[in-house]
């Protein structure tokens, strides 16, 4: 098993663990030193009144992008800042968040991420995260 499968399974693993990621339905499909991909099919439950991916399932995807893009480099993280901001509406069948460290120190661990939208590709959404090593 390469280095970058053994990251895929490790965060598989952690997201199958986290109630919250199961219930919106997050699925990891990619993972490398630095970087993550997450892809979220569309589902009725995660719409907001008009029908878009509502707010709330943009900002978890943002945050736990750039949690899992820090846990590989640093291992376990949490969230001390995260921003979001909202670009355009959510309307496709499903959604693909990527986020990459930006600078990983002992202390802080500082990600960004993009959200689109599938198939269109169009940017919903980005946002950067600080993290916290925990041991």
């Amino acid at each position: 098993m390469t280095a970058k499968d053994n990251l895929l399974t490790q965060l598989r693993q952690i997201n199958s663990s986290a109630a919250f990621n199961q219930w919106a339905g997050f699925e990891v499909v990619e993972a490398e030193p630095g970087r993550v991909a997450l892809r979220l099919p569309w589902r009725e439950e995660l719409g907001q009144y008009a029908g878009h991916l509502h707010a709330g399932l943009v900002s978890a995807l943002i945050d736990t992008a750039c949690g899992f893009a820090a846990y590989t480099l640093s291992g376990a993280v949490v969230a001390s800042h995260c921003a979001v901001n909202y670009l355009a509406p959510g309307t496709g069948t499903g959604y693909l968040a990527t986020a990459e460290t930006v600078k990983t120190g002992r202390r802080q661990v500082f990600a960004s991420a993009e959200l689109r939208d599938h198939p269109s590709g169009a940017l919903i959404a980005n946002g950067q995260t600080i993290l916290i090593p925990v041991a």
